[in-house]
């Protein structure tokens, strides 16, 4: 459709794909992230957390101390209730995760971490900073504080 708004009506030029595929800021974010995740998850893997993938890893910080229901996951992570509840049992079988009943609402259940899951959040959270410390290697630190302040603009 997009192609034939600009003219085209069969195949693209290569030129055109070309132009199409000149990575847009979204896009460079996006891999950045993947990049970042990657190391932090390989480094996780490092420690003995050999079951975990970065969608395990990105549930993490979305939960409170007292416990989620699984609507505010799914809510903060702009997951589906299917996919937070996947994780969730996932990350339940493997001990990192429990189900309790809401004290509120005895019909709804909380999803918080159990000890060995709260030993791998703060593994995690030492794992992001350890990774930072090598993209500062990488970039300076100046470069480093600098992306970082622009991404907080982004974000305002």
């Amino acid at each position: 459709m997009i192609f034939l708004m600009s003219g085209l009506t069969d195949q693209p030029t290569e030129q055109q794909l070309k132009e199409l595929r000149q990575p847009s800021l979204g896009r460079l974010l996006l891999k950045a992230n993947r990049v970042f995740s990657s190391k932090a998850l390989a480094l996780l893997k490092q420690k003995g957390y050999s079951n975990l993938n970065l969608a395990h890893t990105a549930l993490l910080p979305h939960l409170d101390q007292q416990g989620n229901r699984l609507t505010v996951l799914t809510e903060r992570m702009g997951l589906t209730k299917q996919s937070i509840s996947q994780l969730v049992a996932e990350l339940e079988s493997q001990g990192y995760l429990e189900r309790i009943p809401d004290p509120t609402d005895r019909r709804a259940v909380l999803v918080r971490f159990t000890a060995s899951g709260w030993e791998l959040c703060q593994l995690s959270s030492q794992v992001v900073q350890d990774t930072e410390k090598a993209f500062e290697q990488m970039l300076g630190q100046s470069d480093l504080t600098l992306l970082k302040g622009i991404l907080e603009k982004l974000q305002e």
